[in-house]
């Protein structure tokens, strides 16, 4: 298959059992609920886990614009399939969160709160505010692409690695800057399951907080550029 096709499937992995470790723990009547946050950055951590296993071998797995970018910036990847790459990563984030959708579908109909239902599909802060969610983004992606960027060897991204260690650090940043933002820490994460909540027929659901979702794009993009300039850094040292 052509890395396109890795980056598709491999983010569409993430967003199934990513998306759908948050359904079975928020919706009405399934057998997950209520399990808390530690069950959620599990679901997130295998989902990573899965999804590299699947593409490393294909597309390097980056499944993620931000390790795209910082893989480009650190001069490990080229610039030329920036396009392929976001592309893959946003239509396959759409269509894993799709699939979510149809194995919760009666759940979606019981679950009456909106918000709940958006919860899903993409994320939103406890407290909002623009700045410090921007910057509590920024933080966690900075770790994730820092760690990357160590781990990635310059031919092929993350092809060399153990789907371990990366599926560890999700784990780990999910645990631990998770709480104010959801750590979405993966602009496609979380642009392409609004995109599809925006589009999906869920009964009584909210409108998709398009006020807020210029937050996981601009956050985790500002951490990948600051891990590639500090690991750029340090390499020189």
């Amino acid at each position: 298959m052509n890395p396109f096709l890795g980056e598709f499937f491999g983010t569409a992995i993430i967003l199934l059992l990513g998306g759908g470790v948050v359904a079975n723990v928020a919706l009405d009547k399934t057998n997950g609920k209520n399990s808390g946050w530690i069950v959620i950055t599990f679901g997130w951590a295998i989902g990573v886990f899965t999804g590299v296993l699947f593409a490393a071998p294909i597309s390097g797995a980056h499944l993620n614009p931000a390790v795209t970018i910082a893989l480009v910036l650190a001069n490990k990847f080229s610039p030329s399939l920036i396009p392929l790459y976001l592309t893959a990563q946003l239509l396959g984030a759409m269509f894993g969160s799709g699939l979510v959708w149809l194995a919760y579908k009666k759940h979606f109909d019981a679950t009456v709160d909106g918000n709940t239902k958006l919860g899903v599909f993409c994320t939103a802060p406890n407290i909002r505010s623009y700045w410090y969610n921007i910057l509590t983004e920024l933080i966690g992606t900075h770790t994730l692409t820092m760690a990357v960027l160590y781990m990635a060897v310059p031919e092929v991204g993350l092809g060399a690695l153990s789907a371990l260690p990366v599926a560890l650090v999700v784990l780990g940043i999910g645990l631990s800057l998770g709480g104010p933002t959801g750590y979405a820490i993966n602009p496609a994460r979380d642009l392409g399951p609004r995109i599809m909540h925006y589009f999906l027929p869920i009964p009584n659901k909210r409108d998709s907080d398009w006020t807020y979702a210029w937050v996981p794009i601009v956050g985790p993009l500002l951490g990948a550029a600051s891990a590639a300039a500090l690991f750029l850094i340090l390499k020189s040292l």
